[in-house]
């Protein structure tokens, strides 16, 4: 297969799942935040933005696989979409390493002695203090957050790849 080889629909739907799976996957981690009331780490913070560079990138390859653009920019789109997402499991299997003790995690990322709270809505926002990385938030079917981000990133790690570099 040669990088100038013609797109098909493979391409097409592998770069409309990439934008849906990205999506996905960070508006659930939002979602835990803003509407469960999970209140994020550092390292689950940092997680996130493999997705929120990535998600765009893979609208904007759909746009131009539709438009007809050159096969080379389509598939090095694929290719840095399958990129963005290795560096994502890299942060996600990082964070679980962390959470089960396998490493230490960054220094600044601990649980420290809450503030005093005073009666203003400043005093209170300061009084919120982060979790620390190394305890999960929550395992679901044995895994944490970052785990689950881990999972993701593989799949849509292996679409991306197969897509850019699979034939029409």
């Amino acid at each position: 297969m040669a990088v100038n080889d013609p797109i098909g629909r493979f391409q097409q739907a592998a770069l409309a799942l990439l934008a849906v799976g990205m999506t996905v996957t960070v508006g659930t981690a939002l979602g835990f935040q803003h509407l469960a009331g999970y209140i994020p780490c550092k390292l689950c913070l940092e997680q996130r933005t493999p997705y929120y560079i990535g998600a765009p990138i893979m609208i904007a390859g759909l746009v131009a696989a539709f438009a007809k653009a050159p096969p080379l920019l389509v598939r090095g789109i694929l290719l840095a979409g399958a990129l963005i997402m290795t560096w994502s499991l890299y942060l996600g299997v990082f964070h679980a390493g962390v959470e089960w003790g396998w490493w230490l995690g960054p220094s600044d990322c601990g649980v420290v002695a809450p503030a005093p709270t005073g009666g203003s809505l400043l005093d209170a926002l300061d009084s919120v203090i982060p979790p620390s990385c190394d305890q999960a938030a929550g395992r679901f079917i044995g895994l944490s957050f970052a785990g689950w981000n881990a999972v993701a990133s593989f799949v849509l790690a292996g679409i991306g790849y197969v897509a850019a570099f699979r034939k029409a």
